[in-house]
């Protein structure tokens, strides 16, 4: 099982960050970035959100980092880590918008990119940008394959229900034949849809659910199962907890641990990431060479 981080700073839900992170900026995002591809972890995340109604804020958080001109930067810090989007909302863009933007990250990245993509539910947000909320879902799935069709491309065609194009140079674009999609949700459909693409980021599930999700389905072999902790951890203080609760993951399914870290400032989180990978030989985890 591999382990990456869902990146503090750049998100920051009521009840899910820590102190330090409200007057954090890039430099201290840079610096955990830059600890994390050199131990050797498998992944960054940035997600997404244009502007969240201010009663929705107080569950949600009010506070996300653009993905794109944040893993812009940590793409010219970093040399190996991957750069996970978790979760673009699809019916916001349209698929070669994607397909230009994104594959220029994977292109300015040397091929690191992974897009994690949801249906989206924030009916307020969807109507800001003008997006139809109602049939979200069946336009996710036209948006989803117009992008397999597209990323690579330089001139993509595509006919579906919902988008339609052909004769246009999409330069630059992804530089990997297939970028991975992982594909956001918590509900069975959720997971077929992710079937179809190549990885499942659940969130907000019981492990012993989501075990039993799993079970049910046809996995296939290479299929990427992102599963986090239900709690930051904490391996200096307590390395015994932090290790089986990633065991735990591997046993639910997971192949991608994504980890929150607690920590009190960045050089503290710095701290933590080499602790936790310093536990791979005990738990059998999975990091690449430190650089």
């Amino acid at each position: 099982m591999h382990v990456g981080i869902v990146t503090p700073v750049v998100a920051q839900p009521p009840l899910g960050h820590a102190g330090w992170e409200r007057d954090a900026g890039i430099e201290e995002i840079g610096r955990i970035a830059e600890t994390a591809d050199r131990l050797g972890y498998h992944h960054l995340t940035c997600s997404e959100h244009v502007a969240v109604p201010v009663e929705a804020a107080e569950q949600r958080g009010g506070v996300y980092w653009d993905p794109l001109a944040t893993f812009g930067y940590l793409a010219a810090r970093t040399a190996r880590i991957r750069l996970a989007t978790q979760v673009l909302v699809l019916g916001y863009h349209h698929p070669l918008a994607i397909a230009k933007r994104y594959g220029t990250l994977d292109r300015i990245s040397g091929g690191r990119l992974t897009l994690g993509l949801g249906v989206g539910s924030l009916g307020e947000e969807f109507d800001l940008l003008g997006a139809p909320f109602a049939g979200r879902g069946a336009r996710a799935d036209d948006a989803i394959a117009a992008l397999r069709a597209s990323l690579a491309k330089r001139v993509p065609e595509y006919h579906g229900e919902h988008y339609d194009f052909s004769g246009m140079v999409v330069e630059p674009h992804a530089i990997q034949e297939h970028v991975p999609f992982w594909i956001g949700g918590r509900t069975a459909r959720s997971l077929r849809r992710a079937l179809a693409a190549d990885g499942w980021v659940p969130f907000g599930l019981p492990l012993a659910q989501l075990a039993g999700m799993l079970a049910e389905a046809d996995v296939p072999d290479g299929f990427d199962v992102v599963l986090g902790p239900s709690r930051p951890l904490d391996p200096i203080g307590d390395a015994e907890v932090a290790g089986k609760a990633l065991v735990r993951l591997r046993e639910a399914g997971a192949t991608v641990a994504g980890v929150r870290i607690t920590a009190e400032s960045a050089a503290h989180y710095c701290e933590q990431l080499a602790a936790l990978r310093d536990l791979a030989p005990t738990y059998g985890l999975t990091f690449g060479d430190t650089l």
